[in-house]
């Protein structure tokens, strides 16, 4: 099959499979399992992708593999934080302006200002697994297919020791309004988005030795990038975090932002 009639495809059931998730948002009144699907869409695209791929290799399978992993495992424990915790608070934030101060329905605002967007920027950054597998064929692993599946390994367990380390911090009373310091959190302060950043660069050199149309989709881990360090990642939680935890700021003097590094001293902050 040609590779932009099954980019078509992979995109309209997408758009299906939004329209009916923001039918459910509106029924509960709630669209925070958005994040959820945002992991799970992405296993999504690619499984589509290599249903439509005639003679998948060793290539295909891992392209496939490594981002099903990372999609279901994401997407369970964000579910499953959405069904414990309730309501996001970010989304009540946005979906309330809307309404409150443009004058949106709740089916209005949910869709214009919550699924409507995540469609195109989901398609965007699965796009290096979904053009490696339509465009791997029957083709084996090459050195850098090789480095990049370690790569995108090694984020992946980082990124599900970080949020199960996190989950046993928060899950003692006696830490209430405490900031997690020790395992993976002593070395940076967000284990979990540097694991998607590991995660998805991977992904994409383990495609990069399909062709260029994978390497212009280098886009999609950009703008990933972007996301967890400058825009709606570390900056906003950040900036609710300092508001609610005493300490956080002495957090941040000693803690590596993003990349993992040894702790400050007290001298060198």
């Amino acid at each position: 099959m040609n590779v932009l009639t099954a980019l078509g495809l992979n995109f309209a059931l997408l758009v299906v499979i939004m329209i009916i998730l923001w039918l459910i948002s509106i029924k509960i009144r709630d669209v925070s399992f958005i994040d959820a699907f945002w992991a799970y869409g992405m296993a999504v695209m690619a499984s589509a992708s290599f249903l439509q791929t005639e003679t998948p290799g060793t290539l295909a399978y891992t392209i496939w593999a490594l981002t099903a992993l990372w999609g279901i495992r994401l997407g369970t424990h964000l579910f499953l934080r959405w069904r414990k915790e309730g309501m996001d608070a970010r989304y009540k934030k946005i979906l309330g302006h809307a309404m409150d101060k443009q004058g949106m329905s709740f089916a209005k605002a949910a869709l214009l200002r919550a699924w409507a967007l995540q469609i195109p920027l989901l398609f965007m950054v699965c796009l290096p697994a979904q053009l490696g597998i339509l465009l791997a064929d029957a083709k084996g692993l090459s050195l850098v297919s090789i480095i990049g599946a370690m790569i995108a390994v090694i984020g992946i367990g980082f990124e599900t020791i970080g949020d199960m380390q996190l989950k046993a911090f928060k899950s003692n009373p006696a830490n209430q309004g405490k900031v997690l310091d020790s395992g993976f959190w002593k070395y940076t302060r967000h284990p979990n988005y540097f694991g998607d950043f590991c995660a998805w660069w991977g992904i994409w050199l383990v495609a990069f030795p399909t062709g260029w149309p994978v390497w212009v989709a280098v886009i999609g881990p950009l703008f990933l990038s972007f996301t967890l360090m400058k825009w709606s990642g570390a900056p906003l939680l950040e900036k609710s975090l300092k508001k609610n935890r005493p300490d956080y700021v002495d957090y941040i003097k000693r803690t590596s932002g993003f990349f993992p590094m040894p702790p400050r001293n007290a001298a060198d902050r």
